[in-house]
């Protein structure tokens, strides 16, 4: 091992540190790794390089980890801190043995034997430059710059012309006191942990690289072979009476529509674009869970990621932070209406591959995308599809469209051995930048086609957008799901290939909800989205500072005391910190008079922080209706407040897309949090304590909406119990507009059609539209929404819903 005081070697980093820039994966190995700072520790390499060593001791001084020309001294044995699996590689000749770094992993090994309480940290340690995969048509540019072991001379042509793109990733520490107590300390096992890291290595390097990029024309060559599109073409050509050349060529125009044309060189450069673009917007992202994405990647898992769709950044977001976290880009289904010049031809070099919104009943175009898509999986690319379809006008999760996924299942059915395993991610923003068209498209106005001039004028107004927040769900791996929901899918699949099978379209269904519940349950709590939940719950979307500030502090400790999942994320810092983050932000505004300082929203604003609320409405409707049953009755009981929590909870569900796995454990573990934050008191029956009752109306005040929303349709249904359900929808949808035109209900999803279209479909798998005569049921629920509703608001809907004209 060099030292480090040489003059040559201190030479060489001097030249080395101003040519290359440096990412670390994870960015902080102590928090994302098993690493202990007060046990020894060493690294594990691939292959000795000066140049690598260089860099590494540039990020282990920055991180305050060892040195790596520091030796390791433990029980009076000094061995080098790098232990490397391969010698150096000369320009010419053969490799330097590797024999002294296993007779290092012998010395270590002894003296754990001799030390029994030793536990000395073995860290793998993976350099790349330029992350460059390679291509199946490699050129000598490729072989001179892109080789795995390079020699000392293509190491500097690496280091100069990709030195900006090195990254460094650390991987969880081994316990070298584990292996020696399992298997020994022999010159056997020190090459069996050779063998091990090899392998270690050789994985990592395709998470980090990804797989070789094909040819296009190439690829496009070998699906046009496949059994699946020959046959396609023979039938489009005898259904539109054309020759096969024509439909040949009519598939190929299909694939080049389709297809992606994936470029690292172009990955590079927008990497710097994005990087500045994110510093100029953001002051932060934040990310939670990437590290379990990471090893599923190296377990050799394909990867398909299922985000919500808030805005355009999306695309961009997602690729960018993959990156870093070292992970290849995925290939994205983006829309055929992004295919416009300029952006079109940049999102396919950069992976996006286009889809149409409908296929209308194209069998050719059907048979294309499909046998594109299995080429995705089949290579090893990790794909990423917006199973909403379309992005989010209102802040909440959309319905799943169920093609993409219905699509990827039907690729595992065909024979793909690897798991394959969707990856729900939220998404979330504080500051979205198209909020104000969705208002205007939810208003009626036409949505307005994307154009490079749309670019452009989002450009122009780029501003200061807070934080970004990219947290990942809980993976779904498919085969799984299907021993799941049919055990014996392997058998009927191989049975019948061609037959679809019964069990197939429910489902598809049931893991698309499945999806979206994951999304949510990985929610982001930022400062902007916990500010407009409270002031919007408020009289006049507004309230005191102090009062808002402790609020704030109830929401937060009742986020992190009893938490939705393990997957969602809360703002750091106290509620005085979240109020000025979003008065930064100029989200909110600020007035001051003699009394104090009063936090509002701006009437023309308070529809637009409807969005920022709805994005984490369903981490709080359940607290938020326990609240409202204990604001409404003086003393109630917990089996009461679980009764009517049970009764409105699948509704709940099935609108916002919950998953508390356990509903009764949860209804008391809040309850019990009430009463501990001294809000509520309890003898024989529950009751709210008189001086924080300002703070419990507040809470319920998130839920009046829903409520009143059910009060409609239960009404209808109790007075008119034969009632279908396009007529339910119809008129609960008109119901909602005269409550929100009489009590100034202003929230767009309160008159969204699709979401009493959603309620109405969870009623009849409920059972009530049922020819049964007992509507013990729907009478039941609908008392217990009325008495949870301000006595104004249940006489408009009780006086609408016998009116002659609803009736």
């Amino acid at each position: 091992m060099p030292k480090q005081d040489s003059l040559w070697l201190k030479s060489l980093r001097w030249i080395q540190k101003h040519l290359v820039h440096t990412i670390v994966v994870p960015q902080d190995p102590f928090a994302d790794l098993n690493l202990d700072a007060s046990r020894p520790l060493a690294y594990v390499m691939k292959t000795e390089s000066l140049s690598d060593i260089a860099a590494l001791s540039e990020i282990t001084t920055k991180l305050g980890l060892p040195s790596p020309y520091e030796p390791l001294v433990v029980n009076g044995v000094v061995a080098p801190r790098v232990v490397c699996l391969e010698g150096r590689k000369p320009l010419f000749g053969e490799r330097a043995s590797n024999e002294p770094f296993l007779e290092c992993f012998m010395r270590l090994l002894a003296v754990h034997k001799e030390k029994p309480e030793l536990d000395i940290q073995l860290v793998p340690v993976s350099l790349y430059w330029g992350r460059t995969p390679g291509k199946e048509d490699d050129t000598m540019k490729a072989a001179v710059l892109e080789r795995e072991n390079p020699t000392w001379l293509r190491k500097c042509l690496m280091i100069l012309f990709l030195g900006r793109h090195n990254f460094v990733q650390f991987s969880n520490a081994v316990s070298l006191r584990y292996m020696a107590d399992e298997h020994g300390t022999d010159m056997g096992i020190a090459h069996k942990l050779a063998r091990v890291a090899r392998v270690h290595f050789r994985r990592q390097r395709k998470v980090m690289t990804g797989p070789v990029l094909p040819n296009r024309q190439a690829m496009f060559h070998s699906l046009l072979k496949s059994e699946s599109l020959r046959k396609a073409i023979q039938e489009e050509a005898a259904s539109k009476k054309i020759s096969e050349t024509q439909a040949r060529e009519t598939a190929i125009e299909y694939l080049d529509e389709i297809a992606a044309n994936y470029s690292d060189s172009l990955v590079r450069i927008a990497e710097r674009f994005l990087t500045w673009l994110w510093n100029k917007l953001y002051s932060g992202i934040n990310i939670k869970g990437a590290e379990q994405i990471r090893q599923l990647h190296h377990d050799g898992h394909e990867i398909v990621y299922v985000p919500c769709h808030r805005s355009h950044m999306d695309y961009l977001l997602l690729s960018y932070i993959l990156y870093y976290q070292g992970m290849v880009p995925p290939h994205i289904a983006a829309g055929i209406n992004l295919n416009f010049w300029p952006a079109g031809p940049l999102f396919r070099r950069g992976g996006a591959f286009f889809i149409r919104r409908s296929f209308n009943g194209n069998k050719l175009y059907t048979a294309v995308f499909r046998e594109y898509l299995d080429q995705l999986f089949a290579k090893g690319y990790s794909v990423e599809y917006f199973s909403e379809g379309g992005r989010s006008r209102t802040g909440r999760l959309l319905a799943p469209k169920t093609g993409m996924i219905a699509m990827t299942i039907n690729s595992v059915l065909r024979g793909i051995e690897r798991p394959v395993t969707l990856v729900p991610v939220y998404l979330g923003y504080d500051h979205v930048m198209e909020v104000a068209t969705y208002h205007k498209e939810l208003s009626g106005k036409k949505k307005q086609k994307e154009s490079v001039w749309q670019v452009f004028g989002a450009i122009r107004k780029l501003g200061n957008f807070g934080q970004g927040y990219v947290n990942f769900g809980e993976p779904i791996t498919l085969q799984n799901f299907l021993n799941e929901t049919a055990p014996n899918w392997r058998t009927e699949v191989a049975d019948d290939p061609e037959q679809k099978p019964t069990w197939l379209t429910p489902a598809v269904n049931v893991l698309a909800n499945r999806v979206m519940t994951r999304i949510n349950d990985a929610a982001a709590a930022s400062s902007i989205t916990l500010t407009s939940l409270v002031l919007l719950a408020s009289e006049q979307n507004a309230l005191e500072r102090c009062l808002l500030e402790r609020q704030l502090d109830l929401y937060l400790t009742l986020l992190k005391r009893v938490p939705y999942t393990s997957f969602t994320s809360v703002a750091e810092g106290d509620g005085k910190h979240l109020v000025q983050q979003g008065l930064e932000l100029n989200k909110f505004s600020i007035n001051a008079d003699p009394l104090g300082e009063i936090v509002s929203i701006d009437a023309n604003q308070a529809i637009s922080m409807t969005y920022y609320r709805n994005n984490i409405i369903h981490l709080f409707i359940i607290p938020s209706l326990i609240a409202s049953c204990l604001t409404n009755n003086k003393q109630i009981s917990r089996a009461h407040i679980l009764g009517i929590v049970s009764d409105f909870y699948p509704l709940l569900k099935a609108e916002l897309f919950m998953g508390i796995k356990d509903l009764p454990s949860y209804v008391n573990q809040v309850l019990d949090l009430f009463i501990e934050q001294d809000l509520v008191q309890e003898s024989d029956t529950l009751s709210v304590v008189t001086e924080h009752t300002s703070q419990m109306l507040l809470l319920a005040g998130s839920v009046s909406e829903t409520l009143q929303r059910y009060a409609i349709i239960f009404n209808l249904l109790a007075h008119r119990p034969k009632m279908e359900r396009s007529e339910l929808e119809s008129e609960s949808h008109l119901l909602a507009q005269r409550l929100g035109a009489l009590h100034g209900i202003t929230a767009p999803e309160f008159y969204d059609k699709k979401l009493y279209n959603t309620l109405s479909v969870k009623l009849k798998e409920l059972g009530y539209f049922s020819e049964k005569e007992d509507k013990s049921d729907v009478e039941r629920i609908r008392d217990q929404a009325n008495s949870l509703l301000r006595a104004s608001v249940r006489q408009t809907i009780v006086a609408s819903v016998t009116a002659e004209h609803i009736v």
